[in-house]
């Protein structure tokens, strides 16, 4: 059973809820291994639609992202996987900063060369792919709407990744199956709202009944054959944190623990997933026993900059991940956008915290602020382990709450490990 965090009831749902708000591969010797990289959650804005002025200036102050800074990072990244060749790129959505159609075909050119070098790439929407209604360019002193994507014309624009060459479409949604390998599926599950939207895109996600009757129709298939299938989607389909269904469900798809039981149930081993922004691996046990992982991925525009590099073998999935710390003319790039989430996150936590109307001496509200900032930093890169810096803020809390929060007690990251790890798979 997971280890709960030991708080008084009504602070400890409070702490979860506001922290929650802010926010080279091991090779396994095996020739017929297969390489898989995952990007996700890259946002990208073309520089068409971004040129210099009170637009786009107002913009990056709010979002704390330098337009500059995330395409040299992205930069950096790509150029990493071109020299590791994978086999396999999966991309699991928020691909365009917010819709807009250029930025996809943008987007596309930088996929081009990894492509062409024999990578073969498979990608699914993300929340601010499609049908986005505020979709906006940022020139000049007022950012202007711009032309987003439907649901047909991102399958047609991302036919050469993955929706043209798919084994199976599924007919209520982007969904598709891809093959891997003789013995090894990739079903890409499209859990967005896009359907739905009316003034903006919608944050949270689920698996449409039709589309899961589909996917079961398929992983029943798969184990008469014998086939190892993986999975990937936008958002989380399992818990990563204490609470996190009951106070963020956004961040999951709708009925996460029911529908996780029964996809394990059937067979499916893994799934790739993003939407949090923060590197986080976790496992959710079904009814029957079987063991389902979900691997989140850290977002390429913003603190950590992480992306996975993993080989597939007889031996499991092993994965590793790899973070950019520096760009051409930033080598401090990690430090600075860790400054950056850091003070978003604290006058977040802060306002949070005072509009709640709940009285509380200036000490503990510091005390928790401080609390919720470092947990926040150590999520987002995962295998959360309490630093000195962190301790004396869960002590001073306690110390705050007259001992009945317990710093001995305190666990936040759920099993397994988050950055290296080899799942097995058989």
């Amino acid at each position: 059973m997971r280890s709960k965090i030991c708080l008084i009831h009504d602070i400890g749902a409070v702490f979860i809820l506001l922290f929650i708000l802010f926010t080279g591969c091991a090779s396994s010797g095996d020739p017929g291994a297969v390489k898989i990289a995952v990007i996700t959650d890259i946002h990208f804005l073309d520089k068409q639609l971004a040129e210099e002025g009170e637009a786009l200036f107002a913009y990056e102050r709010a979002t704390g992202r330098n337009i500059t800074d995330l395409h040299a990072a992205l930069e950096a990244a790509l150029d990493d996987l071109h020299k590791e060749a994978p086999d396999l790129l999966l991309i699991t959505g928020d691909i365009a900063n917010h819709g807009e159609k250029q930025s996809h075909l943008g987007f596309i050119e930088k996929l081009r060369p990894l492509q062409n070098h024999g990578t073969r790439i498979l990608v699914i929407p993300g929340n601010h792919d499609i049908n986005i209604p505020d979709a906006k360019a940022y020139r000049g002193n007022k950012a202007a709407p711009v032309e987003t994507v439907s649901k047909e014309e991102f399958a047609e624009l991302y036919a050469p990744f993955g929706y043209s060459d798919a084994l199976k479409r599924d007919q209520a949604s982007l969904s598709y199956l891809a093959g891997v390998n003789k013995s090894t599926w990739l079903l890409c599950f499209d859990s967005n709202r896009y359907s739905e939207h009316i003034a903006t895109s919608i944050t949270g996600g689920r698996i449409l009944p039709a589309t899961m009757d589909w996917a079961l129709d398929i992983l029943y298939e798969a184990k008469d054959k014998g086939i190892t299938v993986l999975g990937m989607m936008h958002h989380g389909l399992v818990e990563h944190m204490p609470y996190q269904s009951a106070f963020f469900h956004q961040y999951l798809i709708d009925e996460w623990e029911k529908n996780a039981g029964l996809l394990a149930a059937a067979g499916l081993k893994v799934v790739f997933t993003g939407h949090f922004h923060a590197n986080d691996i976790t496992m959710h046990t079904s009814s029957d026993g079987s063991v389902i992982y979900d691997v989140e991925t850290a977002s390429l525009a913003q603190y950590p900059f992480g992306y996975r590099i993993m080989e597939l073998g007889d031996g499991g999935l092993s994965i590793d991940t790899r973070f950019v710390d520096s760009i051409p003319g930033n080598p401090d790039l990690a430090a600075v956008y860790r400054d950056k989430l850091e003070a978003m996150t604290r006058r977040a936590a802060k306002n949070r915290l005072e509009g709640l109307g709940v009285p509380m001496p200036e000490e503990t509200l510091n005390a928790l602020t401080d609390v919720i900032v470092q947990l926040n930093l150590m999520h987002v890169k995962g295998d959360e382990k309490p630093d000195p810096v962190m301790e004396a803020a869960i002590r001073l809390f306690a110390d705050q709450m007259g001992g009945a929060a317990d710093p001995e007690s305190f666990t936040f990251d759920f099993p397994p490990e988050d950055n290296r790890i080899v799942i097995p798979l058989r």
